[in-house]
């Protein structure tokens, strides 16, 4: 169920301030405010989504088209379009998921290695 009182609904709403990277009618990209890269954004739907999960089975077209290109757009807006970039996005307890509201974290600037440690 969704939380209307996450802290991305909260930024979605203007209760807490973002650096805001781009936005269009369906997405809103943001700087992380604990980065772990040089390029650290978080790219999220407008629209009530838990995780990519639910995303899926509820979004338009219209809305899944425009979160796959705003991910691309903050690389290029970022600089790191040519250069590289991750993209990461936790869906579930598992996967540590911290925030019910389907983020993606778009990473880059450095090497970023591999995705995983192996244990």
């Amino acid at each position: 169920m969704y939380d209307d009182n996450n802290i991305f609904a909260r930024i979605l709403r203007g209760e807490i301030p973002c650096k805001k990277v781009y936005e269009d009618d369906h997405t809103l990209a943001f700087e992380d405010i604990n980065p772990e890269a040089p390029v650290h954004t978080l790219v999220i739907p407008k629209g009530k989504y838990t995780s990519l999960k639910d995303f899926a089975a509820k979004a338009s077209d219209g809305e899944i088209g425009a979160l796959v290109r705003a991910v691309n757009k903050v690389a290029e807006l970022k600089g790191v379009k040519d250069s590289g970039f991750r993209i990461l996005s936790n869906a579930g307890a598992d996967a540590h998921q911290t925030v019910e509201h389907l983020h993606i974290h778009v990473f880059g600037g450095r090497v970023l290695g591999p995705m995983l440690v192996k244990k």
